[in-house]
C-alpha cells in the first residue's frame, strides 16, 4: 500500500476478532523479533491506560511470567486484560509477516490467562462489561488455537465459552446475547466442518495436520529441469455465500492458509541433522510465505492489496492469488470475447444476490462493477502470478492470456458438483478441500465417514508415492507448457499441483462425477494424456481405492473421451 493511504475497513461482527493485517507491511528485510518500540501516544491509546505502567511492562515483555506477576496493585482482571492486549499485539504481527513464532508468543500470554484464571473474578462482577472482555479473550484465543491447529485445546476453549455465555446471558439481559450465541454456533459449525474422523483405537479422534510437512512436497531428482522462483506473498480471499466461518476466516480460507503454512520443526531434531551446523552462517528463508487473510473485501480493498502485494515482490519471487467467491456470470451476448466478457467472481457490495450466484443489474448493457474480471488481473502479470479459483464460474479464469511472458498459471474448480454432494458446500468447498486435505477429499467422495488412525497412516503413505510419480509425469512430460515447470521449484506450488493433478484424475475416475463442468481445468491446459488422463497414475489411484474397499465408486475402464 502506499504509505499514508488510508486503511481498508473490513466488514465484521462487533463481538468476534479481526483476522484481516494491516495493509501497510514491514520491512521485508527487518530480521529482529522484537515487537516495535511505540511511542508514548501510540502505547496510550493501544492499552488505554497510563503509559508508566505499560513502560514497566514492557521492560519485561520477553519474561512472560514476570509480565504476568501482580507486581503494580492491579486487579486479577486487570492483569489478564494487559497479558490479552500483549497477546494481541503479537497476534497481529503474525498477520503482518506470517511468522509462526509471533503466533506462539500470542498462544502463551493466552494460555497463561487461563492457566491462573485471571478472569475467575469477573463472573462476582456486576458490570457486564467486564465480562464481554472475558468473553472476547476466549474468542481471540480460539482464533490462534485454529491457526496452529491446536483443534483439542479448541474443543475444551468452546465448551468453556459455552459455558461463559450461558452464565452471562442468565444473569445480564443484554442486547449482544443473540450476537455472542452465534459466536459459538459458528466455531462449533466450524471445528465440525471435516467431512471424515481419523479415530484412535479408543475411538478418540486424531487432530491431522495438513500444513506443509518435511517430507509432504516431492522431492526433486537429479535431472528434473524446474525453475527457480519461490513464494513469497498470498492473497487469500474469501466472499462465499452461506459457507461456515468464524470470525473473518471462512472454512476454505482456512484450509488454504493452513496448505502454504510449515510444519513446525522441533529445533533439537534439526540441528542433529547432518549439516546444520555448517549451514548457520547461510541466510535463512522465511519460514512461510506472506499472507494477506480478507473476507469479504470491496473491489477497491481488494485492489490496493493486491498493488502493495506486487509492489513489494521480490526478484524471482511469486504471488499467490486464491480467491474462493461466488460466481458472476456475464448477462446477455456480446459481441466480442475479451477478459471482460466471460464475468468472473463477487467482490463485496451493498447489492441484493439473488440465488446466491447471480447479481440484480439495472443496465443489462454495462459489466458487473462488483466483480473481479480476469482483465482486472492483467496488469499483475507482469511477475510471475500463480491463481487459483474455487467458484461456479472459475472457468471465466480459463480465457487469460499471458500478455508479458512471465511465468501465469490458474487452477481452476469444478463450475458445478454432483447433486449427492451439494448438500455439503456450507462445509467448504470439495476443490479446496483436495489442495488442502487430498485423502480426507478422497475418502469424502469414496462415501466414508470415518477410518482408523493405522489405515490412514498407510493411504498417506501410498499418496506420498502418486505425488512422487505425478511429480516425474509432469516433469518428463514433452508437452506440458513451461509456466507450470517454472513454479515446480517450489515446495509449496509444486504441492498445490500434484495435488491438483489427483483431484482432476479422481473426479474424471469416479462415477458420479459425468460431466464435463464436474472436473476441474487449468490455464495453460494440461496435456491429459500424460497428466490427468495417465494410465499409470489411474492404475494408482485405483489401488489406493482397494485399500479403502471402495473400488466399486470408480470406473474400471477410464480411457474414454470426455
Amino acid at each position: 500500500m502506499v504509505r499514508g493511504a488510508r486503511q481498508p475497513q473490513q466488514p465484521r461482527s462487533r463481538l468476534a476478532p479481526r483476522l484481516t493485517g494491516t495493509v501497510e507491511k514491514p520491512p521485508r528485510k527487518r530480521k529482529s523479533r522484537d515487537l516495535p518500540q511505540y511511542g508514548q501516544k501510540q502505547w496510550q491509546s493501544y492499552f488505554g491506560r497510563t503509559f508508566d505502567v505499560y513502560t514497566k511492562l514492557w521492560k519485561f515483555q520477553q519474561q512472560h511470567r514476570q509480565v504476568l506477576d501482580n507486581r503494580y496493585g492491579l486487579k486479577r482482571w486487570q492483569i489478564g486484560e494487559i497479558a490479552s492486549k500483549i497477546g494481541q499485539l503479537y497476534y497481529h504481527y503474525y498477520l503482518r509477516t506470517s511468522e509462526t513464532s509471533y503466533l506462539n508468543e500470542a498462544f502463551s500470554f493466552y494460555s497463561a490467562i487461563r492457566q491462573r484464571s485471571y478472569y475467575s473474578q469477573v463472573n462476582k462482577e456486576d458490570r457486564p462489561e467486564l465480562v464481554v472482555k472475558k468473553l472476547r479473550y476466549y474468542a481471540r484465543f480460539i482464533v490462534v488455537c485454529l491457526l496452529l491447529n491446536k483443534m483439542d485445546v479448541v474443543k475444551d476453549l468452546v465448551k468453556e465459552l459455552s459455558d461463559e455465555i450461558e452464565d452471562y446471558t442468565h444473569r445480564f439481559n443484554t442486547e449482544d446475547q443473540v450476537e455472542w450465541n452465534l459466536v459459538l454456533q459458528e466455531v462449533a459449525a466450524f471445528i465440525e466442518a471435516d467431512p471424515v474422523m481419523v479415530l484412535n483405537d479408543d475411538n478418540t479422534i486424531v487432530i491431522t495436520s495438513n500444513r506443509l510437512a518435511e517430507t509432504g512436497a516431492p522431492l526433486l531428482e537429479q535431472g528434473m529441469i524446474v525453475g527457480q522462483l519461490s513464494l513469497a506473498d498470498a492473497l487469500i480471499i474469501g466472499n462465499c455465500n452461506n459457507q461456515v466461518k468464524f470470525s473473518e476466516l471462512t472454512v476454505d480460507m482456512f484450509r488454504m492458509l493452513q496448505a502454504l503454512e510449515r510444519e513446525p520443526m522441533n529445533l533439537a531434531s534439526q540441528m542433529n541433522k547432518p549439516g546444520m551446523q555448517e549451514s548457520a552462517d547461510k541466510p535463512t528463508r522465511r519460514e512461510n510465505p506472506h499472507k494477506y487473510l480478507l473476507y469479504k473485501p470491496t473491489f477497491s480493498q481488494l485492489y490496493t492489496f493486491l498493488a502493495a502485494s506486487f509492489k513489494e515482490l521480490p526478484a524471482n519471487s511469486v504471488l499467490l492469488i486464491y480467491l474462493s467467491a461466488t460466481g458472476v456470470f456475464p448477462t446477455g451476448r456480446s459481441d466480442s470475447e475479451g477478459p471482460y466478457d466471460f464475468g468472473g467472481v463477487l467482490t463485496n457490495s451493498n447489492r441484493d444476490i439473488i440465488n446466491g450466484d447471480a447479481i440484480l443489474k439495472r443496465n443489462q448493457s454495462h459489466k458487473e462493477m462488483h466483480c473481479l474480471h480476469p482483465g482486472d488481473l492483467y496488469p499483475f502479470t507482469r511477475k510471475p502470478l500463480f491463481i487459483i479459483v474455487d467458484s461456479s464460474n472459475s472457468v471465466a479464469y480459463k480465457n487469460f492470456t499471458n500478455l508479458f511472458g512471465q511465468p501465469l498459471v490458474c487452477l481452476l474448480s469444478p463450475t458445478a458438483y454432483p447433486k449427492a454432494l451439494q448438500d455439503q458446500s456450507q462445509r467448504g468447498s470439495l476443490f479446496t478441500l483436495f489442495l488442502n486435505n487430498p485423502l480426507m477429499a478422497f475418502l469424502f467422495v469414496s462415501g466414508l465417514s470415518s477410518m482408523r488412525r493405522g489405515l490412514w497412516e498407510k493411504c498417506q503413505e501410498y499418496l506420498r508415492k502418486i505425488n512422487r510419480d505425478i511429480a516425474q509425469l509432469l516433469t518428463h512430460s514433452r508437452s506440458i507448457d513451461q509456466a507450470f515447470l517454472q513454479f515446480f521449484g517450489d515446495e509449496f506450488l509444486r504441492l498445490l499441483l500434484t495435488r491438483f493433478i489427483f483431484c482432476s484424475a479422481t473426479m474424471r475416475m469416479h462415477k458420479i462425477f459425468r460431466e464435463t463442468r464436474n472436473y476441474p481445468e487449468s490455464y495453460p491446459q494440461l496435456p491429459r494424456d500424460e497428466t490427468v488422463e495417465n494410465p499409470h497414475l489411474q492404475k494408482h489411484i485405483l489401488e489406493l481405492a482397494s485399500i479403502l474397499d471402495v473400488r466399486n465408486v470408480f470406473l474400471e475402464n477410464t480411457i474414454d473421451d470426455y
